[in-house]
């Protein structure tokens, strides 16, 4: 036991300081996201990109500059953020389902993922040249650029580039390094750099009148009383409970066992939302951005019609949500794969004939929860859009905002208790197995002093 007490410090230890340089990865990586939101492009004039901004308030470029964190109100190197990224990843899912040559690529395992990933990567350099394009045109058409040459275009498109194919990397780095979903994290970086400024912008609001102080209380209200449904939906689970037949293995047999197989209501997360705004958000800034060409105007109705809490864009946005939450689910969980699984294991479902029976009994479990998963996102989202009508107030954090912080929040407080729950598992299991060990050491050298070889064993 003398050697046991350092050996298990050091595994706690070890566990710890795995987690603390994780963590400390994704605030440096965050530090550096918010630091380069704040390096504009080469060229833009800052006096006339605030007019602009401060014109089209409450319209498509409040989202965009939401998502990207304040990155596109200063134009930054990073102003693009991850749309192009995420829009890629959205094509690049549709054509896994359409082309059994993808989706045979993602049943390859480790392999088959990386070539997925590289080819995500040349669609997001791809949409990144045609937004940084269309982006550097609207600078210049609206006067923001000191000298609209072609340096400034080389430099400008060159730049929003880069800033977009870092933005790709410095997520993949968190996956890596970090803990959490690196594309998440920054998104949510971007969202919460905002609330600061939002709140205080409600509060000097109501003070000048301008919105009734009873009515901002409430707003506040519905709003913890959302974050808390929010949280209480997304702790449910559905558990389904799995038997695993009698089995030996090697000389040991293995008693039945039962275990849960547990289903969140919303499986697809913040998926559906992120996508659905995604989808939205890009005809809406094209079309802005190209409006200002001769011959042209009619894209900016096209703007106008898809721009926040207009009718169609509360009814695309809906109609994507469901959408996206059936198919990301269908993606991530597919019933035949695990009943193929629960087949091999040895275990089965009570009451359910393992294979195709239970494969139908699963994907019956998993689109009613989807349904109602989709329902909530979809309620959530758009809740705060009905409650500026009603209420008629400005909100400058909306519904998807909202559950996207939450959701990424209880993502990664879950997955930090995973990384400590892992390094306690190894300690107990070094503990363990060193007691074993040295009971198995004494046992072994008593028998063996005390009988010989030939000796009966005592009963």
């Amino acid at each position: 036991m003398t050697v046991a007490a350092p050996t298990m410090l050091g595994t706690r230890t070890g566990g710890l300081s795995e987690l603390r340089r994780r963590l400390l990865f994704v605030l440096f990586a965050l530090l550096v996201y918010r630091i380069g939101t704040h390096i504009p492009v080469p060229g833009i004039n800052p006096d006339q990109l605030r007019n602009l901004f401060d014109a089209n308030q409450g319209g498509i470029l409040d989202v965009f500059n939401m998502f990207s964190g304040g990155a596109l109100e200063r134009m930054s190197i990073l102003a693009l953020g991850v749309m192009p990224y995420i829009t890629s990843s959205i094509i690049m899912n549709l054509l896994t389902m359409m082309y059994p040559t993808l989706n045979q690529l993602r049943k390859e395992g480790q392999a088959g993922r990386r070539k997925i990933t590289k080819y995500t990567r040349y669609g997001t350099l791809l949409i990144a040249c045609i937004q940084g394009t269309a982006l550097t045109g609207t600078l210049a058409g609206q006067g923001l650029a000191f000298n609209a040459g072609w340096d400034f275009y080389f430099a400008a498109i060159v730049t929003l580039v880069t800033g977009a194919l870092f933005m790709m990397w410095l997520g993949e780095q968190i996956n890596e390094r970090g803990v959490g979903n690196g594309i998440s994290l920054l998104i949510f970086s971007g969202i919460v750099s905002g609330f600061p400024g939002a709140v205080g912008q409600s509060i000097e609001a109501a003070r000048q009148g301008d919105i009734n102080i009873v009515a901002l209380i409430a707003v506040a209200a519905i709003g913890i009383a959302i974050v808390g449904f929010v949280v209480f939906v997304e702790s449910g689970q559905r558990r389904i409970m799995i038997n695993y037949a009698k089995r030996q293995q090697g000389r040991r047999m293995y008693q039945p066992q039962s275990h849960p197989l547990p289903f969140k209501i919303n499986m697809a997360g913040v998926i559906p939302a992120i996508f659905a705004s995604s989808l939205l958000l890009a005809p809406a800034s094209m079309a802005q951005w190209f409006g200002q060409a001769p011959g042209m105007t009619w894209l900016q109705d096209i703007a106008l019609v898809l721009s926040p809490g207009q009718p169609l864009y509360i009814l695309l946005f809906a109609a994507g949500i469901i959408f996206f939450s059936f198919f990301y689910t269908a993606l991530m969980r597919d019933p035949k794969e695990i009943a193929d699984d629960l087949k091999r294991q040895g275990a089965y479902i009570p009451g359910i004939r393992p294979g195709r029976q239970t494969a139908d009994y699963l994907d019956d479990v998993i689109t009613r929860l989807t349904f109602f998963g989709s329902i909530y996102v979809t309620v959530v989202c758009l809740l705060p859009e009905f409650m500026v009508v009603f209420f008629n107030v400005t909100m400058q954090l909306g519904g998807t905002a909202l559950l996207i912080v939450v959701v990424v929040s209880m993502d990664f407080m879950s997955q930090v208790q995973e990384h400590m729950m892992s390094s306690q598992y190894a300690k107990l299991m070094e503990k363990s197995n060193l007691r074993s060990y040295g009971r198995g050491g004494r046992s072994t050298a008593g028998g063996r002093r005390g009988r010989g070889v030939n000796a009966p064993r005592r009963r």
